[in-house]
């Protein structure tokens, strides 16, 4: 647990100074490789562990095969890791915690989206969560960190385009003042409204890259932290598929 606990101060450091950029794994042979790299974090993405597993995205793998998936992850590598952990698998914060601890877990993501009945979880009620995810880190002695995913910038939010900045806004003062670590407001792409957003709202932002974001641009505007989810997952099959095609043309 000493261990843990310093990867999660370290992990939480990171998130000052020079953006803390995170390929996202899916396996330990791709953690590895993160780590190889030289990147100081390792990030799981939840989309590309399950599709491993057979399952897909949005907490339809059970929960127990994501964090015995985790758990290979962070006995593969010695750096800190952080844990996709989607909306929470329904668990309570308590057992959340001590199943993120039991995985070798220094951080973890949490999403506002509620899979089971649409849409995204009210802002208030997921504040609400999350301090006790909060609460239950801290009395365990190892004081993950926690990025908070605010989700209205995905279709399935359901929120209104011309209102889902102010709703972002609005959702991560109350995810920091629950004592999240840092928010992710995934999907945003404008670099506008992604200035706006961190000039609004106090403590570290976790952005994506895009047409409009490049790593400089996240530097330039403050981003703490830059996650690339299933991307490099992804792009594996398409050149799998791409090599395979060629063979069978030319075999």
């Amino acid at each position: 647990m000493s261990d843990l606990k310093a990867h999660a101060d370290l992990l939480r450091e990171l998130h000052h100074g020079k953006p803390l950029v995170l390929p996202n794994a899916w396996d330990e042979a791709s953690a590895e490789l993160v780590v190889e790299a030289g990147f100081p974090v390792v990030a799981t993405s939840s989309a590309a562990v399950a599709d491993v597993l057979g399952h897909q995205d949005g907490e339809k793998a059970p929960w127990r095969e994501m964090f015995a998936a985790a758990a290979r992850i962070a006995a593969a590598v010695p750096v800190p890791v952080t844990v996709d952990a989607e909306a929470g698998y329904g668990l309570r914060p308590d057992e959340l915690v001590d199943r993120l601890l039991e995985a070798g877990a220094a951080g973890c993501n949490l999403e506002d989206t509620d899979h089971r009945a649409g849409g995204l979880v009210d802002a208030a009620a997921q504040a609400d969560w999350l301090a006790r995810v909060r609460a239950a880190a801290d009395a365990s002695g190892v004081p993950l960190v926690v990025n908070a995913r605010i989700d209205v910038f995905l279709p399935a939010g359901g929120i209104p385009e011309e209102a889902r900045l102010a709703e972002a806004i609005r959702r991560g003062r109350l995810y920091r003042q629950a004592g999240a670590d840092c928010v992710y407001p995934i999907g945003m792409a404008s670099r506008d409204d992604l200035a706006r957003l961190i000039a609004g709202l106090p403590g570290p932002v976790n952005g994506n890259t895009g047409a409009e974001l490049d790593l400089g641009t996240l530097a330039a505007l403050g981003v703490a932290r830059v996650s690339y989810g299933p991307r490099f997952y992804r792009a594996g099959p398409a050149q799998l598929r791409g090599a395979l095609e060629t063979l069978r043309r030319t075999g």
